[in-house]
């Protein structure tokens, strides 16, 4: 297995139709599993510590983790770690999704769970050799009623 250590990644969430925007910039570990499918694991940055611009250096002193299973038709992101906020995103183009949501107390402990449903619109896949750009285009439901369109946009610097 290919690995490619230590890349700048940008990843951004936004909404179409409400005012969401959050980007992150750290480093990231790419594993290539095969031909067309990769994991990217990627620190989630300490706001309080790091300037604008700078990313950690190691995956393995972050205090939550973010990680992406990729290829061309799915995505499924999950943030895990020592934080009261957890979630896992499954995406495939065409059909619903799940996206499951995870609350914890302040020692750690789980006191709730809920889930959407997502519908993936689109998966965008782009580098030659390791994925230098993504981006998923989903709506995000609750029953019947919609919360909204988004778009994860990926991009990882070689």
């Amino acid at each position: 297995m290919r690995t490619h250590h230590s890349c700048p990644v940008s990843l951004s969430l936004m909404s179409t139709d409400l005012p969401i925007l959050s980007t992150i910039e750290t480093a990231g570990t790419l594993y290539q599993k095969d031909h067309l499918r990769f994991h990217l694991l990627l620190n989630q940055p300490d706001t309080e510590g790091t300037a604008t611009g700078e990313f950690s250096s190691s995956v393995e002193t972050a205090k939550q983790l973010l990680w992406l299973e990729i290829s061309p038709s799915r995505v499924i992101m999950t943030l895990q770690g020592n934080g009261k906020f957890a979630y896992r995103h499954f995406w495939e183009t065409g059909i619903y999704g799940v996206s499951r949501y995870w609350l914890n107390n302040e020692g750690g402990e789980l006191t709730d769970a809920f889930r959407l449903r997502n519908y993936t619109r689109s998966i965008e896949l782009h580098g030659e050799v390791f994925p230098e750009y993504l981006r998923v285009e989903y709506e995000l439901w609750t029953g019947r009623v919609q919360l909204g369109h988004y778009v994860l946009h990926l991009e990882v610097y070689s």
